[in-house]
């Protein structure tokens, strides 16, 4: 058990990589707090892992407190926090993305790491340090056009993973980035500005040399091991899970 004794925040964990990321969590034996906007979806994968469900919003001051005071309230402390919540809008030259697109992008991938980087630090602090972790993406690291804007949030989130682990280490509070290439989630067909269909997908397994898109497993493997103590010296790592996409 890799994760015996430690308590888990997941943002955006009702589907996708969240729902991944909190489950491979709790098969290593943490307590997790599964939160997510559908608190219905919430619901059903902490009733499955023996986890709580809390819903919110993750652009909104308020609900990322309520995330992080019932994490501590219901589950006793606070040592890992996985920032994955994300939304993007559908791939389109970015002089047509609309302003309204523009700022929900910046609200939900940029202003909730700042949310939440000020909700959670007493808490990991209290604990005696912890693992702070983003779901970025490689869109930060190698931009693909027509995404320009969404791009540019993860770019942010880079810098701030970089940012806050310098500012964080004296506290013992490791900050680090995971960046998935595209994979199979809700928002796979925003990414691609089309039907998610095999012929529609070639053109962008073309660009990842082992050939396939990420998993949630994929992902929660990453974040299980930015989480454990066996990578207790890695702070401020944009780690590429990628296939390759980035070499």
């Amino acid at each position: 058990m890799r994760l015996q004794g430690k308590t888990a925040l997941v943002t955006g964990a009702a589907s996708g990589f969240g729902e991944g990321i909190a489950r491979a969590y709790a098969a290593q034996g943490a307590r997790v707090a599964v939160a997510d906007l559908n608190l219905d979806g919430a619901r059903r994968v902490a009733g499955e892992i023996g986890g709580i469900a809390l819903g919110g919003d993750v652009s909104k001051a308020a609900d990322v407190r309520a995330m992080v005071e019932g994490t501590v309230s219901g589950l006793g402390g606070l040592d890992i926090v996985v920032n994955n919540a994300g939304w993007t809008y559908s791939r389109q030259p970015s002089l047509d993305v609309e302003e309204e697109a523009f700022d929900k992008v910046f609200s939900v991938n940029v202003k909730s790491l700042y949310l939440m980087a000020r909700a959670a630090h007493g808490a990991m602090k209290a604990r005696g340090g912890g693992s702070f972790l983003i779901v970025s993406s490689t869109a930060g690291l190698r931009p693909r056009p027509n995404l320009t804007w969404y791009n540019a949030t993860k770019g942010a989130a880079n810098v701030i993973t970089q940012g806050l682990a310098q500012e964080w280490a004296a506290e013992n509070i490791r900050v680090n980035a995971i960046c998935p290439v595209i994979g199979g989630t809700g928002l796979t067909s925003a990414f691609m500005g089309m039907e998610d269909t095999p012929e529609n997908r070639a053109g962008f397994l073309a660009t990842i040399p082992l050939g396939r898109f990420s998993t949630p497993a994929d992902i929660a493997n990453a974040c299980v091991w930015l989480a454990e103590d066996a990578s207790s010296f890695i702070t401020g790592v944009l780690l590429p899970v990628d296939g390759g996409r980035c070499a």
